[in-house]
């Protein structure tokens, strides 16, 4: 069977740094057309693209079996919408879409047209990500208590472009948060309540660059912050169990090693280095342990890999927009939290 020919919509940071990139790695994946309204910056890269001016001239090649949305948040929902109804599989960029109305009127219409929405949350392939899932799953620290996770990056300066201005789904909760909640409730499943404090802390900022979020579940406290302005590093993941902790620092290395033009396939991918392994100091089935733990091989590659596989071959979707869709509820109840100073019982309208 034929490569899976697929069109691309935006060539922006996310499309150059992680779309690209991963699509032409996998095996069964072949990166077609790109829309760039001004440009052909993707051409110059992968020679054999075609370069087109408009989704819609995109949207008619008939040999396009999967779209790819790597634009500006606020645009997500109606060009998933459109790629859709022209009988496209597609993948979102995170966030899904604005509100998890949105998301949820697509999880319906792609069921009616019988195609795939899948969202590109690739940082369930974290290797420490990865790590702590295991960790949890061996129950190496007992019943755990407390869990807290960090994604934060130092930029005192505010960056050009639409991330960084006011508008409509822009700041650090739907972009870093959209990954950290999204682990957190692969982890944890839906919490019974939701608080939030929402911050703009640099001098030139116009939108939230600051949280800190705290799930609150049976027995069991998660707490997810994200900032811009720390720049001695902070703890990754701090977990906490009756038998004992696991502490991380460092984020992933696969992000750096995609902006540097590296592609997974070397021997060494996504691998840490041993002076960021974690640490573990806990009891387990009656031995004392207190030492680094070596943090798996993150595995970016492995998104795209499903995504063919389910399309070529009916492999079971690993993200599920289903899944998605609740990540932009927690957001949606992070906001009211904040506005009104309270904590929020989980519900789904």
């Amino acid at each position: 069977m034929e490569n899976i020919k697929v069109g691309l919509i935006g060539f922006g940071k996310a499309a150059q740094v992680f779309h690209a990139p991963l699509i032409q790695v996998s095996p069964e994946l072949h990166l077609k057309k790109v829309v760039e309204r001004h440009h052909d910056k993707s051409k110059s890269r992968y020679p054999w693209v075609e370069v087109v001016r408009s989704v819609e001239e995109l949207l008619e090649d008939e040999t396009i079996t999967l779209v790819v949305i790597a634009t500006p948040n606020d645009t997500h929902f109606p060009l998933a919408k459109q790629a859709i109804l022209a009988n496209k599989h597609v993948v979102v960029d995170k966030p899904m879409a604005i509100t998890s109305k949105q998301a949820r009127d697509l999880i319906d219409l792609a069921k009616r047209q019988n195609v795939i929405l899948s969202v590109f949350h690739n940082r369930r392939w974290d290797g420490d990500f990865l790590t702590v899932r295991q960790l949890l799953a061996e129950k190496k620290l007992g019943r755990l208590v407390e869990f807290e996770s960090h994604f934060d990056r130092f930029r005192n300066l505010r960056k050009e472009g639409w991330r960084e201005k006011e508008g409509v789904g822009t700041g650090i909760l739907y972009d870093l948060g959209s990954h950290l909640i999204d682990q957190a409730l692969i982890l944890f499943g839906l919490p019974q309540m939701v608080m939030a404090d929402l911050r703009i802390q640099r001098d030139t900022a116009q939108v939230i660059d600051n949280f800190e979020l705290i799930l609150f579940y049976p027995n069991l406290k998660v707490s997810l912050k994200a900032g811009m302005l720390v720049r001695e590093p902070q703890t990754r993941f701090i977990l906490h169990g009756m038998n004992g902790s696991y502490v991380k620092y460092g984020l992933d290395p696969q992000e750096d090693a995609l902006k540097k033009g590296l592609v997974p396939g070397r021997a060494d991918w996504g691998e840490e280095l041993i002076d960021k392994w974690g640490k573990i100091n806990t009891d387990f089935q009656g031995t004392h342990i207190e030492e680094s733990l070596q943090t798996q091989p993150g595995a970016y590659e492995n998104f795209y890999n499903n995504i063919a596989n389910v399309i070529l071959h009916r492999e079971k979707l690993h993200v599920k927009a289903e899944e998605a869709m609740n990540t932009m509820r927690i957001i949606e109840l992070a906001l009211q939290s904040h506005e009104k100073k309270c904590i929020i019982p989980y519900t789904f309208e």
